[in-house]
């Protein structure tokens, strides 16, 4: 089952695509562009790299 309202909410929201864009896209296109890989492995973010090196600082 696809989940079209979170699939719209981060298109249309978050990635502020218009609506022709938004359906335009392929999924793998929308995947992509919100930083999921096609694995399905999120990317690692500047913010969840600091969080984790303030969590589990070198010493």
């Amino acid at each position: 089952m696809i989940d079209w309202a979170g699939l719209m909410a981060l298109g249309l929201g978050q990635l502020r695509l218009l609506p022709a864009q938004f359906w335009g896209l392929t999924p793998v296109e929308l995947m992509m562009m919100a930083g999921v890989t096609p694995g399905g492995t999120p990317r690692l973010g500047r913010a969840q790299l600091d969080a984790l090196c303030a969590q589990f600082p070198d010493t």
